[in-house]
């Protein structure tokens, strides 16, 4: 298992600790920025992991490549509404410029605080499993054309399995 919390003094160094535990492909960016590769059911995720010292945060965006037709962008919209409002910790967003849907979460660490394995993995895995969950629903509303409401009980109730 990852080393504590306590033995790391950057939090981008414990994520890449936890990355190599899982044997996930990783590329540490920058000191304060670390991007990796995660298989999930439907497709692969690319999970990034910012630091930021102003604001003592450590963001992490999950992101996917999405090509919806131009005319089912409303439908997109709508149906990403839909999910937000169910989602208790992150949220979703469409990257029109990259094409790119992006699942958004963040922790705050005031004080000086360190985030522990538990969270870090917890973050991930929240992220990975609101992407496995909803993919169907984004999919269904943009090449299903099915209404936004009906393409979002097309959702996976449970997700098995855990990154």
């Amino acid at each position: 298992m990852p080393v504590s919390a306590h033995h790391i003094s950057h939090p981008i160094d414990l994520v890449e600790d936890i990355a190599q535990h899982h044997a996930w492909e990783f590329d540490r960016i920058t000191r304060d920025d670390i991007a990796m590769v995660v298989e999930g059911l439907w497709r692969s995720y690319t999970i990034t992991l910012s630091w930021s010292p102003e604001d003592e945060a450590l963001r992490l965006f999950c992101t996917f490549e999405m090509e919806p037709p131009p005319a089912r962008l409303p439908a997109l919209y709508e149906v990403l509404n839909l999910i937000n409002d169910r989602c208790w910790a992150g949220s979703f967003s469409w990257w029109t410029d990259h094409q790119m849907m992006a699942f958004k979460y963040a922790l705050f660490l005031a004080g000086g605080q360190q985030p522990c394995t538990a969270q870090i993995d917890m973050m991930i895995a929240t992220a990975i499993s609101n992407a496995e969950r909803y993919f169907p629903a984004l999919q269904m509303a943009t090449w299903g054309e099915l209404a936004p409401a009906e393409a979002l009980r097309t959702a996976i109730t449970e997700v098995h399995g855990h990154a």
